[in-house]
């Protein structure tokens, strides 16, 4: 609470210190000595104390409170002033971008990822790009420059920023010509056969166990072998997938959205003053001290701000369907190659355990299922040649 030491001065102090309790002003830690009155009061009542004062001579002592801040701030306004100012200067100019190296033995390869790091943006005398828009340029220039580069890192260490890039090596892919069969990778419902080369064994909605032949290399004439190839195609099956997905009955989740924000905070004792002033949500903090006062209660801290969303769910056994569907698929999403596609998903079976709920998800995936089997080049004759070299 604000407050005031006063000292009063002046002929009748005691009738004075009688007459400002009459008018119900409350008084605290009172010092009565010949030449003057101590008292503490409150904000409030420092007006009333300086309307009745007379010819007694009022003077302020301390004060406590925001009081005190303000008197702080007053009494160093040209100091603090003079420390945001160099403090504002310095973290400008800490981000702003001085220096950009490219690290690489071949002047051809820095050449162009200057130009390229120019035309996105990364520039000498201008602001320091976030994580996010680095994470962007390091993408475009990899686009861009596939059949050259392989690997790109853009460092950031104080104003400066060094880029370490790795050269693309493309290799000659060697042809392999050995013959082969298309078998089952897994155990699959057959949905689809693509085949250019080789003699199709199966049909769709066959059933397959894993290393099963689909498409033979070994082509036949009747019973008799006529030649062997590499057999080429593709096959796509109907594959099961049963995924445990583990739900607390009581979910609690902060995640950070949105950009990050980054501001000035001035502390004082326990006031915070935040330039811009912050807007009443969810922040994850982080702090870099710029100055610190070891004399005074005075601290300048640059914030980085992460705003956050608060997420609070119960689950049940009859409402935690929905999510468990959706956690599953992204489990089993990140197994799947690119072109796989689910066909069927559903909730098999719940069960609860102590705090948890246990989901049982059961999926139907199409994915292509072709794997090889290299075959022998040597041609049997069939029938009674066929058992004889068994």
């Amino acid at each position: 609470m604000n407050k005031y030491r006063i000292s009063i001065r002046g002929k009748n102090k005691e009738s004075f210190l009688k007459f400002l309790i009459s008018r119900k002003i409350n008084l605290y830690n009172i010092i009565l000595t010949k030449e003057e009155l101590k008292i503490t009061i409150d904000e409030k009542d420092y007006t009333k104390v300086l309307k009745y004062k007379g010819l007694h001579e009022v003077k302020i002592l301390n004060t406590y409170g925001t009081l005190k801040i303000k008197y702080l701030l007053d009494k160093y306004r040209y100091i603090l002033f003079s420390f945001l100012f160099v403090s504002i200067i310095i973290i400008f100019l800490s981000n702003i971008v001085f220096k950009i190296e490219v690290i690489h033995q071949k002047e051809e390869i820095k050449e162009i990822i200057y130009n390229d790091l120019y035309e996105f943006g990364l520039r000498k005398y201008r602001p320091k790009i976030t994580y996010k828009q680095k994470e962007n340029l390091k993408e475009k220039i990899l686009e861009k420059e596939k059949d050259k580069i392989e690997w790109i890192e853009i460092d950031n260490i104080g104003t400066k920023y060094i880029i370490h890039v790795e050269e693309r090596k493309i290799k000659k892919e060697k042809i392999d010509n050995r013959k082969r069969d298309i078998v089952a990778k897994k155990e699959a419902m057959i949905l689809e056969i693509k085949a250019t080369t080789g003699e199709i064994l199966k049909k769709k909605y066959d059933h397959v166990q894993k290393g099963e032949t689909i498409i033979s290399g070994t082509i036949k004439n009747k019973d008799k072998e006529v030649a062997k190839v590499k057999a080429e195609g593709k096959v796509y099956g109907e594959v099961w997938y049963n995924v445990d997905v583990t739900l607390p009955t009581n979910y609690h989740e902060e995640r950070r959205i949105g950009k990050v924000k980054r501001g000035l905070s001035l502390r004082i004792v326990n006031k915070n003053i935040n330039f811009p002033p912050s807007k009443n949500k969810s922040f994850e903090k982080e702090d870099i001290v710029l100055l610190n006062n070891q004399l005074l209660p005075i601290k300048l801290v640059l914030e980085k701000k992460y705003e956050l969303k608060i997420i609070d769910k119960k689950y049940t056994i009859e409402n935690s369907s929905r999510e468990a569907i959706k956690i599953a698929e992204e489990k089993l999403l990140k197994q799947l190659d690119d072109d796989s596609t689910i066909l069927y998903k559903k909730v098999l079976k719940k069960t609860i355990n102590n705090s948890t709920i246990i989901v049982d998800v059961f999926f139907k995936v199409k994915e292509n299922i072709t794997d090889y089997t290299l075959i022998s080049d040597e041609l049997k004759e069939g029938g009674e040649n066929e058992e004889h070299a068994r």
